[in-house]
């Protein structure tokens, strides 16, 4: 019998998967917006209508952009920031309900790997396992993490963060307004109560870690650090 993972409400996790053989998850710009919109509805407690809507609708395009869909009702979890690449995702979330992230978890896979499997028919596992995860106990990691998954892409080299709509980035810095994400616990932490001011200097911390971030996976890749 396998070992219970206990996840503490009072954590921060860095949730991320890939694709199985780091295969790519999403083909094409209604991939990404189906996982977002799957984020928002599968964020529930009661799940019975929201996986009706889902499957009655895994083929057709959103009927919204991502940075429109409306506001979560009875949360499973607390959804700081995401970023969806195109061979894997990353997220930054608190358990909101008891046992809210394996259940929230495990209907994210499925539903997805089930649109996924019949847009493009194939069969089989989507995802390389069971989604990783990261606890985050101090302020400080939670700053760095929001940098490491807002920011994604431009870590990875797929695009600048502000050119890559498939994540929170765009939020935090103002560009978007989004309500999927929760930003106030990271933009909190610059003290300066202007709206603007904080956006700013989110955008400057950022700027600075991502040529952090980025020497250190260049220094692990070969062995140095």
């Amino acid at each position: 019998m396998s070992k219970r993972i206990i996840i503490n409400d009072q954590y921060y996790y860095h949730i991320y998967n890939r694709g199985v053989d780091k295969r790519k998850v999403f083909l094409d710009k209604w991939d990404y917006v189906r996982f977002l919109e799957s984020m928002r509805e599968f964020n529930r407690e009661n799940t019975i209508g929201s996986l009706y809507h889902l499957k009655k609708h895994r083929l057709s395009a959103p009927s919204a952009p991502a940075g429109a869909l409306g506001a979560l009702r009875q949360p499973l979890i607390d959804i700081l920031a995401y970023c969806l690449n195109p061979n894997h995702y990353h997220l930054l979330i608190r358990q909101a309900d008891e046992d809210g992230i394996s259940r929230f978890m495990q209907k994210l896979g499925a539903g997805y790997t089930c649109y996924f499997n019949e847009k493009y028919s194939r069969t089989g596992a989507l995802f390389q396992g069971k989604y990783k995860f990261k606890p985050i106990a101090s302020t400080i990691d939670l700053m760095k993490v929001s940098v490491y998954v807002n920011c994604n892409a431009e870590i990875h080299g797929i695009a600048r963060a502000e050119n890559w709509p498939w994540s929170s980035y765009l939020d935090y810095i103002g560009v978007r307004r989004g309500t999927l994400c929760g930003k106030e616990e990271v933009l909190s932490e610059f003290t300066n109560t202007e709206s603007q001011y904080r956006l700013e200097k989110y955008k400057k911390y950022c700027r600075e870690w991502i040529k952090d971030i980025r020497k250190i996976k260049y220094l692990q890749k070969f062995d140095i650090e």
